[in-house]
């Protein structure tokens, strides 16, 4: 057996423990976890997740933000080495965004999922002058009448946009955008009933639900949420398979060994599931979320074809 055969053989060996030996010294150092500007969802997420997961890692995480709709820290955490101590928190933006634009990454190929962490449903809303009570009335009243329903969203390919996009396609009809740069202005056109219909989030449309100025017909998320007590599901209410939530995960630069993602996974499970984090993220209209990296990758991959194909037949572009 030649000196060269041996060596090579014996490096082989080197590497193959070298993928396990680091990832039982991880983390030795702090982690960067990047996301969106100051304020923003993604952010708030972010410092909730990051709080959790520096207390479950024994490691500072610290929290740094970019804006350009995710791309700037996307392609930051793209380029940064795959060891696990840069990380990226964001929301549909970062996977859905590149469907209507042109994006310096793929998310699917140049990213490993970690986790789908935190979950903000929407709910379906409608003014009271608006003569349906259910979600299957209000697709009958749709069909009878194409065209004449107006919706409020945000901006183009925002949560509320896409959920309404969402539930065009999947129901059959035509209801006519009506967009506002922000929420504030679009609930109280809404409420004043110069636009019918909205997805708006709990959090907004709560206290008008209760106070009767507006009626809830369903919630977007796939499963009942103790966010919109007794409201049914969309998709039990009229629109079979109908989901469509807000979902903040946590990602990792493509090929970040998977001891590494692992770990990340499991600590960042654990501290969103403690009761008080729970309560903190509940006033705020979310909910944790659990889920192995590969259910997270299956996710991320289900959502980029169902609405891939939303977008294309619905012809959005990203807003300038």
């Amino acid at each position: 057996m030649s000196r060269s055969y041996v060596s090579a053989a014996l490096a082989g060996l080197i590497a193959l423990g070298a993928a396990p030996a680091f990832s039982q010294g991880f983390p030795n150092k702090p982690i960067r976890m990047l996301t969106s500007a100051v304020g923003g969802g993604a952010d708030v997420a972010a410092r909730v997740i990051a709080q959790e997961l520096t207390a479950g890692i024994g490691q500072q995480v610290l929290v740094e933000n970019f804006g350009g709709a995710g791309y700037v820290a996307a392609l930051q955490v793209m380029k940064a080495p795959p060891d696990g101590y840069t990380l990226l928190a964001y929301g549909p933006p970062f996977w859905i965004g590149p469907l209507m634009t042109k994006a310096p990454y793929d998310p699917l190929r140049d990213f490993i999922a970690v986790s789908l962490a935190i979950s903000s449903p929407n709910i379906l809303v409608v003014h009271p002058s608006v003569p349906a009570t259910t979600v299957r009335e209000f697709v009958a009243l749709a069909k009878a009448r194409p065209g004449s329903l107006n919706y409020a969203s945000g901006q183009s390919g925002s949560s509320n946009h896409l959920a309404a996009e969402l539930f065009k396609a999947m129901a059959g009809v035509d209801l006519v955008r009506v967009g506002y740069k922000s929420g504030g202005s679009a609930i109280t056109d809404l409420i004043a009933g110069r636009v019918q219909v909205s997805f708006s989030s709990a959090p907004i449309v709560g206290g008008h639900i209760k106070a009767g100025k507006l009626r809830a017909l369903g919630v977007t998320s796939a499963q009942p949420s103790a966010l919109a007590p007794g409201i049914p599901t969309l998709s039990e209410a009229g629109v079979p398979g109908y989901e469509s939530s807000s979902i903040i995960g946590v990602f990792a630069p493509a090929r970040t060994p998977a001891a590494v993602v692992t770990r990340l996974n499991q600590e960042i499970s654990r501290g969103l599931q403690r009761p008080e984090v729970k309560d903190r993220l509940f006033k705020a209209g979310s909910e944790p979320m659990e889920s192995s990296p590969e259910q997270a990758a299956a996710y991320l991959r289900n959502d980029v074809d169902r609405m891939g194909k939303v977008i294309r037949d619905a012809g959005i572009r990203e807003e300038e």
